[in-house]
């Protein structure tokens, strides 16, 4: 039994025509094989589309607008592509036998993904433990390079005429739980823009964007000396806390690859399963002596 790889590592340029094929070429044994009564919706030089053709492509449920234009747009991706195969066989000279083998071996690839699919889809386990998280993180942290400069830190933007705004830098910088209730409302009441959860990482080209903080010309440097800055313009005033940085090529945090590492999990146990379907369907078809390979 074969296993379909990825679906992206199929689609090489032969593979191009010979899935065009699929859907299309049925230029000989099926139009040979029609009634000549039977309706043709479209032709390209010898081969037909029929009416039959179509079946199954709309339901009850889908409207007779949608309808309309599903076969509409079916029939006119059909001849777009026919006419491309009549272009390249009159062009290429090829294998008809080497065609079809391919043909035939994507066709029961698409069949054995699809039930691929579906025995993952009913025995895949989708909880992943923090402990195979951190374990995972720990092994693989050299595969987690900062592809951008982050921090955990507090960003305000203020109208220059807001209120009191030389209460804002004591209010920012105390970690009294009245001192952060007041500063939350006094954000909501007169900032334009601001970040006040120090505790997740954030990229800090995205936080400053449009703060005269953008223009620091070397940002490690200045994320590096600074626990806390203020700066204005003409409009604005803008404040930042900085509680810990990161630099382009660190080592991620956890918490900021931890999705990417649930779904390298799962992503294995999906490979161990489709490896394990395929020895489990090859070994009970050798126990039941279903298959001979003649020599």
């Amino acid at each position: 039994m074969h296993i379909l790889k990825p679906l992206n590592k199929i689609f090489t340029p032969l593979a191009f025509l010979f899935l065009l094929s699929c859907d299309l070429v049925q230029v000989k044994n099926e139009n040979e094989s029609k009634l000549p009564t039977e309706k043709a919706v479209a032709r390209v030089n010898e081969a037909y589309l029929y009416q039959s053709d179509l079946d199954g492509m709309v339901t009850a449920e889908t409207s007779e607008e949608d309808s309309i234009d599903r076969v509409e747009r079916y029939i006119k991706n059909w001849v777009r592509k026919q006419l491309l195969i009549d272009e390249a066989k009159s062009k290429i000279d090829f294998d008809e036998a080497d065609l079809e083998r391919k043909i035939l071996n994507y066709r029961y690839s698409l069949i054995a993904y699809q039930y691929q699919t579906y025995y993952i889809n009913q025995h895949i386990n989708k909880e992943v433990s923090e402990e195979e998280i951190l374990s995972y993180y720990e092994s693989n942290q050299d595969n987690f390079p900062l592809k951008q400069n982050i921090i955990r830190g507090k960003f305000i933007k203020l109208p220059n005429e807001a209120p009191k705004l030389n209460k804002v830098k004591k209010l920012l910088l105390s970690s009294k739980e009245k001192d952060i209730v007041a500063l939350e409302e006094y954000c909501f009441g007169y900032a334009l823009n601001f970040t006040l959860v120090d505790s997740v990482w954030i990229n800090y080209d995205d936080l400053v964007r449009g703060s005269p903080f953008a223009e620091t010309p070397n940002t490690v440097q200045f994320l590096r000396k600074r626990k806390y800055a203020e700066t204005s313009d003409e409009e604005f005033k803008y404040f930042l806390k900085i509680s810990e940085y990161k630099k382009t090529d660190d080592i991620a945090p956890l918490d900021v690859v931890k999705d990417q590492i649930i779904d390298i999990i799962i992503n294995k146990r999906k490979i161990a399963l489709a490896e394990s379907l395929e020895k489990e369907v090859y070994n009970e078809a050798k126990k039941q002596n279903a298959f001979e390979i003649y020599r």
